[in-house]
């Protein structure tokens, strides 16, 4: 039985799902002005997960991601850049696929927000029909947080708690507006102005942020569906403002809109405060400044080290972004990687001599955690028990070709839906990883005076060793 933690309920639900053996997932993407942070890569790489692992469990799973490719800060940029605002959505639209592709992002297909223009013109029309929106000359088309009774059912607001709730393009401080969180649904511009649509009921405009996703969502799963997922920093007010659309024009409540409702922690970064010294840890955001685009990260580490950082911690929970913890993430890939390539070598010759190891309950309690709400941190520590009770073995030769190979067919099953476990991985040498594992058992003894003696030896080879949480990390010394 698969269980998710639900947003809306606050509570873990058994998972069901609409039409048989299909899966309707829609995720909020990028807005493309700019690359790709590793905040965002965080939220994109554990829906990848998602959808894979619902398909692995056997569901057709339809995952859509909405691509904002019109918005003030895409105008911006492509004036910053001497581009139209499409030349601009365009280029980082492609830069983002490049980043996506090259971190094993593969399920989601991807719907842009300009693609839809129809779509969102019928529904703010169909609003303005119910009496939920109203216009502002010269401003645009405003929702009526007044008019939905259940807004803030998500995230535990109201209307009158909303002085946040202005989106990237509602920055309109008009004194028409009729309450402070109302939110614009077709933001009207001058005929002149780079970025519109020309509408004989609406006038000229584009949309507002938040009516895009409800507007293709509508079109491509109909006004219900079963996930809706993004970063925790989307819960207010704009998954807030989806309900309020997508309830009001299809007159249903919010439970009957998204089945579950899934959102993902910030990753953390120290931001430097205004007189140079550490300040408290903040979200990683471009807004902040304080943000490393994937693509930085991934001239350093392989998209298997990076994965593996982002879903090391419970994707409910802030994720820590330091050096420091993807070396870490480095030396886990390092020890599966090895302990693969150990179990390839095994001879069918070998009589094993393993008892009381169970591969099968190794591999149920495994994905058992991945049921419980996508535990990844859970189910990783299940494989590297595994690993640490099998490592001695395989290095005495005590594991044979037969044992050996359920093992190797889990570590797939594993990567199919993970992405860690690189297809070639280049290891140090036999003698090399053999001194490796008799510091580590120097250590273990606490006998750290002959421990270091061995490093001496290991660095004398042209080799050096990071001790992590995951363990020693080696890594060849630059020449």
């Amino acid at each position: 039985m698969m269980k998710i933690l639900n947003t809306m309920s606050g509570q873990k639900e058994e998972f069901t799902h609409g039409e048989e053996g299909e899966v309707k997932m829609f995720v909020c993407g990028p807005t493309v002005y700019d690359y790709m942070h590793i905040g965002n890569a965080r939220t994109f790489v554990f829906f990848d997960v998602v959808a894979k692992y619902l398909r692995y469990r056997g569901y057709d799973v339809d995952y859509i991601q909405n691509i904002t490719d019109i918005d003030d800060k895409i105008i911006n940029r492509a004036k910053q850049e001497n581009k139209t605002w499409k030349e601009a959505a365009d280029f980082y639209f492609e830069k983002f696929k490049e980043d996506a592709e090259a971190l094993g992002i593969t399920g989601p297909r991807y719907a842009k927000a300009t693609d839809y223009i129809e779509e969102v013109k019928k529904q703010v029309k169909t609003l303005v029909s119910k009496g939920n929106v109203y216009l502002i000359n010269g401003d645009g088309w405003y929702f009526d947080l007044k008019t939905f009774s259940e807004y803030g059912k998500l995230s535990g607001r109201t209307s009158e708690m909303a002085d946040d709730a202005v989106s990237r393009i509602d920055e309109s401080e008009s004194k028409s507006k009729r309450n402070k969180g109302d939110f614009v649904v077709w933001k009207l511009v001058e005929k002149s102005e780079a970025g519109y649509w020309d509408d004989n009921e609406l006038g000229y405009g584009r949309p507002g942020w938040h009516i895009e996703d409800t507007a293709i969502t509508e079109r491509e799963f109909g006004p219900r569906y079963d996930i809706h997922g993004g970063g925790q920093d989307l819960i207010f007010p704009h998954h807030e403002a989806e309900i309020s659309q997508q309830c009001s024009a299809a007159n249903i409540k919010p439970k009957d809109f998204v089945r579950y409702w899934m959102h993902v922690g910030f990753v953390m970064n120290p931001a430097p405060s205004k007189d140079g010294g550490a300040d408290k840890e903040r979200k990683m955001s471009k807004s902040l400044g304080n943000f490393i685009t994937a693509r930085e990260l991934l001239r350093k580490y392989s998209e298997e080290v990076l994965r593996f950082y982002l879903l090391s911690g419970h994707y409910r929970s802030p994720l820590d972004y330091s050096d420091k913890i993807l070396k870490q993430s480095a030396a886990a890939i390092q020890r599966i990687s090895e302990f693969k390539r150990a179990l390839e070598k095994t001879d069918d010759k070998v009589k094993n001599i393993i008892e009381n190891i169970d591969i099968n309950e190794s591999e149920r309690k495994f994905f058992s955690a991945l049921d419980e709400d996508f535990n990844i941190p859970e189910a990783l520590g299940y494989l590297f028990s595994l690993i640490r009770t099998l490592n001695p073995l395989l290095r005495m030769g005590a594991v044979s070709q037969e044992y050996a190979q359920p093992i190797l067919e889990f570590l797939n099953k594993i990567d199919t839906i993970l992405g860690i476990i690189p297809i070639e991985y280049e290891s140090a040498p036999s003698n090399v990883i053999e001194l490796v594992a008799k510091r580590e058992k120097l250590r273990e003894e606490n006998n750290y005076e002959e421990a270091d003696k061995i490093r001496a030896q290991i660095e004398y080879l042209g080799y050096k060793i990071e001790d992590t949480a995951y363990g020693p990390l080696v890594v060849s010394r630059p020449s």
